[in-house]
């Protein structure tokens, strides 16, 4: 029996996990859930699952979540705060944690479960993104086993060897094949693109996935921030790490190897399926999504970026060559800006633009420990403010 906290149990990585997790009762429990501000699901999901913890945003949320189970007859403690969620994270209660807070908000717990040792299955790619080596040496120190949860990254596991060790030469492996659906405006005359609304960035094609997200896949950065995060993961050079874009998302991901060989992982856009894998690794159960049916398919295409289309997927390239804490500035400059576009202060393809500045404005020295990289965040959004 798998003990687990789900760090962002409301938005849509932390739905579909409770949906696996349902479907299994003999095989997980709840220890802890925590979301940000939406109290009334967070406390639906604690009245099916009755976790030991809840953790919010507030304390005006947590009283009002204490309310709620209060009158539900549910007797969850509730908390509020980054030190909860940090507490629940590396809590000795619990086994498994499921990374899955949207941007830098999520860089705290996941490194305080990748210290305590945990089983981290990772959907929070921002954390790794921004302190990279900190994150990895955690994980090497404490033993924690990490898990990607990213479809891409989650594909290219499982078309590794078992033994696989961070070192591609090692194995044969020439390259890793990162797939990208190329979001909602993948055919549209670059030139309309300044036009663009929140509401059309958001639609995207294949996914159901949050707004922040959504405007990540949209420009690309998602698949820039995947490819830093697959630095990472994986060990592979930037030059060894390739999008391709694959309008089907079918294929997930590829590993190319030395003799010729490529290694492609296929399955149904539905997020259940590389969180039921990593939640049962190395096992298999079912996710409740359907096999492919190839036959069904019709044809698989695939074409390479065009960086002018997606400059942000260009960006990062450069962030994740320069090292340091680029890679964090790059990530906070675009919280900034996506946050920006959602509320309609800047345009489409301003959030480029704000981004670069940023990038441009501040050096990218080494990360030496995490309250220097959280300073370097800082300084990276109020720049990025400052250009907005």
């Amino acid at each position: 029996m798998q003990r687990i906290t789900i760090l962002g149990a409301t938005g849509s990585i932390g739905v579909s996990t409770l949906d696996v997790v349902g479907r299994h009762p003999d095989r997980y429990q709840v220890y802890a859930l925590t979301a940000h501000a939406r109290v009334r699901e967070l406390a639906e999901q604690c009245e099916r699952f009755r976790p030991e913890v809840a953790v919010v945003g507030s304390a005006d949320a947590a009283a009002a979540l204490s309310a709620m189970l209060q009158e539900k007859g549910v007797s969850t403690e509730v908390a509020y705060g980054e030190e909860a969620l940090c507490r629940v994270a590396g809590a000795p209660a619990c086994d498994t944690v499921m990374a899955a807070i949207v941007g830098a908000a999520g860089l705290a717990p996941t490194l305080s479960a990748a210290r305590a040792g945990k089983k981290v299955l990772l959907a929070n790619k921002e954390a790794l993104v921004m302190s990279g080596n900190l994150f990895m040496e955690a994980v090497q120190a404490s033993g924690a086993t990490l898990l990607p949860i990213d479809s891409e990254h989650n594909a290219i596991f499982q078309c590794m060897p078992a033994s696989y060790s961070r070192e591609p030469a090692r194995h044969g492996i020439a390259k890793v094949l990162l797939t990208a659906s190329g979001g909602p405006f993948l055919k549209r005359d670059v030139a309309t693109l300044e036009s663009v609304t929140p509401e059309e960035a958001v639609a995207h094609p294949n996914w159901v996935m949050g707004r922040k997200i959504s405007v990540d896949s949209a420009t690309m950065m998602n698949k820039g921030l995947e490819v830093i995060e697959a630095h990472w993961l994986f060990g592979a050079a930037a030059a060894q790490i390739e999008v391709v874009i694959h309008p089907q998302s079918m294929i997930h991901s590829m590993v190319s190897y030395v003799d010729g060989s490529v290694l492609a992982q296929l399955g149904n856009p539905d997020m259940r399926t590389p969180i039921a894998h990593a939640l049962a690794y190395p096992e298999r159960i079912e996710s409740g999504v359907a096999a492919v049916d190839l036959t069904q398919i019709g044809q698989l295409t695939f074409h390479k970026p065009d960086f002018q289309r997606f400059p942000c997927l260009k960006l990062a390239y450069d962030a994740l060559l320069a090292g340091g804490t680029a890679p964090a500035i790059l990530n906070a400059a675009n919280e900034v800006a996506v946050q920006a576009f959602l509320d309609r202060r800047i345009g489409f393809r301003t959030i480029d633009r704000v981004i670069a500045r940023v990038m441009e404005a501040l050096p990218h020295g080494n990360i030496t420990d995490i309250g220097a990289l959280l300073e370097q965040d800082r300084r990276a959004r109020e720049v990025a403010l400052s250009a907005i």
